[in-house]
């Protein structure tokens, strides 16, 4: 893997293991393996996420559950069973990847949104109760925007979709993800270093968290107007 190549150049000690987060026995015996590796753990960053195009009605109940597993059950698993031990540092840190989808909810990212939205949430009230307890484990929530990622080329279609509907969509939302991930890296990693809650990567996320604030509503009349000049 070229990340752990790259990190084991700086002097990093560095390891990588093959885990599906949506399966509950592997995700339950992962922090005691790492523990064992390293001895200690001192942040957790929940980042995988997978896509799903489609309409509500579109969406079948097996696909729709599929995103969800990973999306955002993942996110719990993990943090429950890595929460034990980051207790135990004298500062560590959560950090959950919601989504400019978790600020907005577009047509065609039901289940998407659902799964970010929740991840958000989620963050946010695990935030509260920890600094009510005083605890030393902070929450961070992240919202990339349009990074230059392949989650719109690999993302799960519905059975049955229009071919030329699924490519249109596809090319559109390529079209939206311009930011290197490089670049987003950067960011979050300067808003873990400086402890915040709340991480907007990109220019678009930072535009559309007031949009929906100031638009609760009615926000999706000017962003749909916004993306069809894109």
């Amino acid at each position: 893997d070229i990340y752990l190549l790259a990190a084991r150049e700086l002097g990093v000690r560095a390891a990588g293991w093959q885990l599906d987060v949506a399966d509950r026995e592997r995700v339950r015996a992962f922090p005691q393996q790492v523990l064992d590796r390293f001895g200690q753990v001192d942040i957790l960053i929940n980042n995988a996420g997978v896509a799903l195009g489609g309409t509500f009605e579109q969406v079948s109940e097996l696909d729709f559950d599929w995103l969800l597993e990973i999306n955002f059950h993942a996110v719990v698993r993990m943090t429950r069973g890595f929460l034990p031990l980051l207790r135990e540092r004298d500062a560590a840190r959560i950090v959950n990847l919601s989504s400019l989808y978790g600020l907005v909810a577009p047509p065609g990212q039901a289940a998407y949104s659902a799964s970010k939205f929740a991840v958000r949430g989620f963050s946010n009230a695990l935030r509260h109760e920890l600094e009510m307890e005083g605890s030393r484990v902070g929450v961070t929530v992240v919202h990339p925007g349009g990074v230059n990622t392949s989650i719109a080329k690999s993302a799960r279609v519905p059975a049955g979709a229009p071919v030329d509907e699924v490519e249109r969509q596809r090319r559109l939302t390529q079209k939206l993800l311009r930011m290197p991930p490089e670049r987003a890296g950067e960011i979050i990693v300067e808003g873990i270093e400086r402890e915040r809650a709340r991480v907007l990567v990109g220019g678009d996320a930072k535009v559309v968290s007031v949009l929906e604030r100031l638009m609760p509503v009615g926000y999706w009349n000017i962003l749909r107007k916004a993306m069809r000049r894109a």
